[in-house]
């Protein structure tokens, strides 16, 4: 796992691209896998060592592309597998590395496992699901996160299936040590074509009781984070990765809902073997209210720092990694929620929220689009959401919760998953560069300002900030190995931490507001040698100093010996 005694995923930056919305090539309003090779030599500019690619499985596409009907072909829209094999060599002749998703907690309905599973309880495949047969009476206690109950009702099999997302996507049973074996097996048929790594899409929820006991709903009053806590999950990780990752040079991220610091050491503890990192959601919860992600609250600063020290304390004292990012497919953009996507302050806030994250120690992971400062989606009706999330929540809060449509509408335009959906923004032509017909879902009307074309002319876009960022994490040893340390965690304003070495150190200073900030820095941070290394304000003040006026969003990172 290592190069020049270097853990090569510790040192790297990560671009997320979700296929259907990142470039479309053949003309059919849908991104494609040619569409991103013709793209490529766009992601290797910005600095970026590793791509990562959403689903690119065959589906029906319920959830696009997050229910699968064949691990082992590539979904028609996309291309074909000849389309893959030429893009993993494109993408290996960059010296880029190229991980995918893994979903291994659920198929689609339409895989010839469930297919041949829903014929009979005699069926072989019947017990590669979870199924509570009518005999045992009404189901337990489980919600599905995208429709009221988690249990669907089978006719032919006289039973219930399982199923924590939609009803199409049925969840697999991982008691079955021949369902762990397909898994591995399908892993090991992407790891030898040479892919170099996996995301594993909700990973903790694999592990299930079969017995459904009821849930403890003072320990799990979330009914959700009940299910990131089944038994043998460390042990089918563990098992995992003793049969294949061990075998490969690769990286794991798993995506772990539901999961505090505490037990993310479990994961990606080297000395347990299990994964490399884990994306985390406390800093996505910090917005919530009583209707979960559908609010209109913003991130306290104050809890936001709060949440990030103790993930970098406890990866750090627990001998793991963490992955730093702000959006992805699943929230919304991040100038959005954690910045200011006004005409004033869009630019200099996706800088700040840029450099507040990268100066972390973990894997940076750029989402699509943020490079460029691209915002939230604008739009006004529900015909223009696509997703199934979305479609659900507009009909629980304005049939059962008494929403408004308007309301309903302004919170989908807050945190619907299709702000982080919309095409890829590459220049003012018509779709924006992303496809010659109709896109399968709006472009976002900003796009005529903001897109590819024009921050590659701006020597001073986003795009070259987060080019210098990276070029920083790859020059500074001291961005990847630092111990981090938090000042003045209670200020509402300014988000101030050191990274600190045996010789050097990192003063990271950023406004999260609009106005301008007068600033002291604890007393007890010394600099008597130091340089700006990276500022999104040209007049930002060359050397540190104690008292320092902060522009609004400004970001200031000084490197002290």
């Amino acid at each position: 796992m290592e190069q020049n005694n270097r853990i090569w995923w510790k040192e790297a930056v990560v671009y997320q691209i979700y296929p259907r919305s990142f470039k479309d090539s053949n003309g059919d309003g849908i991104g494609d896998l040619c569409g991103i090779i013709s793209c490529l030599d766009y992601i290797k500019s910005l600095g970026v060592d590793v791509i990562w690619l959403n689903p690119i499985y065959a589906s029906p596409n319920d959830d696009n592309g997050y229910d699968i009907s064949d691990y082992r072909a590539i979904m028609k829209e996309f291309g074909t597998m000849e389309d893959f094999d030429l893009l993993l060599r494109e993408v290996h002749a960059r010296n880029l590395k190229l991980i995918l998703d893994l979903v291994v907690n659920h198929t689609s309905d339409e895989h010839p496992w469930f297919q041949e599973a829903r014929k009979s309880r005699k069926n072989p495949y019947y017990t590669y699901y979870h199924w509570w047969p009518v005999e045992q009476e009404t189901p337990p206690l489980r919600p599905s996160y995208f429709e009221e109950s988690a249990w669907t009702y089978d006719l032919h099999t006289r039973a219930w299936y399982l199923h924590y997302f939609s009803r199409k996507q049925p969840d697999l049973n991982w008691e079955n040590r021949e369902v762990r074996e397909a898994v591995y097996d399908m892993m090991r048929f992407w790891f030898d074509k040479g892919i170099d790594g996996f995301r594993m899409d909700s990973i903790p929820l694999i592990a299930k009781d079969p017995a459904f006991p009821p849930i403890d709903r003072k320990k799990y009053p979330d009914l959700f984070s009940s299910y990131a806590h089944g038994p043998h999950l460390h042990e089918y990780l563990h098992e995992m990765n003793r049969e294949v990752l061990s075998k490969y040079d690769i990286m794991t991220v798993g995506e772990t809902p539901h999961t505090n610091a505490d037990e993310a050491a479990l994961y990606t503890d080297e000395s347990r073997k299990e994964l490399n990192m884990v994306f985390h959601f406390d800093h996505m919860h910090l917005d919530y209210d009583e209707n979960g992600k559908y609010a209109t609250n913003r991130v306290p600063l104050v809890a936001l720092k709060k949440v990030m020290t103790q993930w970098q304390d406890k990866m750090h004292e627990g001998n793991g990694w963490n992955s730093l990012y702000w959006c992805n497919h699943d929230q919304a953009r991040a100038v959005t929620r954690f910045g200011n996507d006004s005409e004033e302050y869009r630019e200099i806030s996706a800088k700040m929220l840029g450099t507040c994250l990268h100066m972390m120690q973990g894997t940076p992971y750029i989402y699509e689009g943020e490079e460029l400062g691209m915002t939230n989606a604008d739009f006004t009706k529900l015909e223009e959401y696509k997703d199934v999330e979305a479609l659900d929540i507009f009909k629980d809060f304005t049939e059962r919760k008494g929403f408004s449509k308007e309301d309903t509408l302004h919170l989908l335009h807050l945190k619907s998953r299709d702000n982080a959906r919309t095409p890829m923004q590459w220049d003012a032509s018509e779709n924006a560069g992303f496809s010659e017909a109709q896109p399968w879902i709006r472009v976002n009307a900003n796009y005529k300002k903001i897109n590819a074309e024009n921050a590659l002319a701006d020597s001073d876009s986003v795009f070259y900030y987060y080019q210098k960022l990276i070029a920083l994490r790859h020059e500074l040893p001291i961005i990847t190995d630092g111990v981090y340390e938090l000042l003045d965690a209670e200020n509402e304003k300014i988000y101030a931490y050191l990274r600190k070495g045996e010789k050097e150190s990192l003063i990271v200073l950023c406004n999260f507001t609009d106005e301008t900030v007068e600033y002291e820095v604890d007393e007890s941070v010394k600099a008597e040698r130091s340089k700006l290394v990276i500022s999104n304000y040209k007049d930002a003040p060359e050397k540190f100093a104690s008292k320092i006026t902060m522009k609004p969003y400004g970001a200031y990172v000084y490197y002290t010996k």
